[in-house]
């Protein structure tokens, strides 16, 4: 019906009647945008031979629709455009411009007119990784996804394994970061004044040292490269990938999404 009254306000011009499409679908999207957004679907496409990954989240009303081919083709089409374009994050990206014309928000919004309910990219991202490898993990319920850049002397064969463990650990434990001058400087005064608090009726000598030792736990239960290992949790992340791939392997960076 859409279509055809498309037709009827263009006198049958096919082109006129495809942007009236188009902006017909943009209108409704912007009358949608305020409705929430709580299902979704991850989606990452690997390439360069297993040397890059990129990983989008795309949230929508329902699983239903997060489901549909046309859900899955803009999925797609956004990894291509993060293959291409690598944007620093979701808002640059969204106004960058899409390979079929417009902008990728655009595009978002037209997928919103097909498809009848809001629909928000909320995160894109490409690692690379030259000297190394970059695997990927999704969680069978389609809603947490990462991908880990992992710097090593090893083939990608050899690799492999350990780089999806890993992936699958992140997905698990959810790290604030890498290490810990990933963690904002804010939160780690916040986490002091707390454990100062917690000792300050102990012996003035000891008061630091167990504020230490607090931190020291924190940070191992935040930092990736501290946790305890998901498949034994006697060892870190880190001494895990080494046990591995030898002692020059180490994590570069990792990237983890949830549609929540």
């Amino acid at each position: 019906m859409d279509c055809k009254e498309a037709l009827k306000e263009t006198e049958g011009d096919f082109e006129s009647a495809v942007d009236f499409l188009r902006k017909k679908g943009m209108k409704s999207a912007e009358k949608k945008a305020s409705r929430a957004t709580s299902e979704g679907r991850v989606f990452v496409t690997t390439d360069d031979g297993g040397k890059a990954a990129n990983l989008v989240s795309v949230n929508c009303e329902t699983d239903f629709v997060a489901r549909t081919p046309n859900f899955e083709a803009l999925l797609e089409a956004l990894c291509a455009h993060v293959a291409r374009e690598n944007p620093s994050g979701v808002d640059v990206m969204l106004e960058q411009a899409w390979a079929d014309g417009g902008t990728v928000s655009e595009a978002v919004k037209g997928t919103v007119g097909k498809l009848g309910e809001n629909i928000l990219l909320a995160g894109a991202g490409r690692l690379e990784c030259p000297s190394g490898w970059v695997g990927s993990y999704i969680h069978h319920n389609q809603k947490v996804g990462v991908i880990v850049a992992l710097e090593t002397s090893k083939s990608q064969e050899e690799a492999s394994e350990i780089i999806k463990q890993v992936c699958m650990h992140c997905a698990v434990h959810n790290p604030a970061g890498l290490n810990r001058d990933e963690i904002d400087s804010e939160t780690i005064e916040r986490e002091r004044a707390i454990y100062k608090d917690e000792v300050k009726d102990k012996p003035e000598n000891i008061q630091e040292k167990i504020v230490k030792g607090k931190l020291d736990k924190y940070f191992a239960g935040i930092c990736l490269n501290e946790q305890p290992w998901v498949m034994d949790d006697k060892s870190s992340t880190s001494a895990a990938i080494k046990a591995v791939l030898g002692e020059d392997a180490h994590i570069v960076s990792f990237l983890r999404f949830q549609i929540a």
